[in-house]
C-alpha cells in the first residue's frame, strides 16, 4: 500500500531511515516529538510510504515550496528516498515517487527536484527511469554541521 504517513508512523519511518544514512533509531524525546508535530501540521510536507504487512518498507519526502516566480507556481523537493534492503528491486520506491509526482501536480508545481549523493550507476538509472534528468542543471549545496558552520 502506497500512502501518506500519519501520526502512528513515526517509529516505522525512523526504522526505515536506518537503511538510508542513520545508524540507529532515534530515541523518543521532546525534540523528536516537536519535529514530528511540526511535520504533521505542515500541509506542504508529505511523507510518502510503502507499507507491507504493517511495516513501512519504502518512502520519500515531498516538500511543496511556495514560490514568487513561474507565475507564482510552487515547486517540489524530494528527499530521503529509501527502501528497506530486504524489499529493494520491487518498484516500491518508484511507486512512492509516482505519488510524490501526483502530489506535486495537484499542488500546481512547475517542477520536481531531487539531489542524490549516490555515485552508484544503479541509483542514477533508477531516477532516470522514474522521469528525472541530470541534464541541463547543476546542483550545488552546503551541509550544516552540528556547530552551525557551513561546509
Amino acid at each position: 500500500m502506497i500512502r501518506e504517513a500519519g501520526e502512528r508512523d513515526l517509529f516505522g519511518l525512523l526504522a526505515l531511515y536506518t537503511h538510508l544514512h542513520e545508524r540507529t533509531v532515534s530515541p523518543d524525546s521532546e525534540s523528536l516529538q516537536s519535529v514530528w508535530r511540526t511535520i504533521l501540521q505542515n500541509p506542504d510536507y508529505h511523507l510518502i510510504v510503502a507499507e507491507e504487512d504493517g511495516r513501512i518498507v519504502s518512502g520519500c519526502t515531498c516538500l511543496i515550496v511556495p514560490n514568487l516566480t513561474h507565475d507564482h507556481r510552487p515547486y517540489a523537493l524530494i528527499e530521503n528516498v529509501v527502501t528497506d534492503s530486504e524489499y529493494r528491486g520491487r518498484g516500491l520506491a518508484g511507486e512512492c515517487l509516482a505519488l510524490a509526482k501526483k502530489t506535486a501536480e495537484k499542488a500546481g508545481c512547475y517542477k520536481l527536484m531531487l539531489i542524490t549523493g549516490s555515485h552508484e550507476e544503479s541509483t542514477h538509472h533508477f531516477y532516470r527511469k522514474n522521469g528525472y534528468s541530470s541534464e541541463g542543471k547543476t546542483a550545488y549545496y552546503q551541509i550544516l554541521i552540528d556547530d552551525g558552520t557551513l561546509h
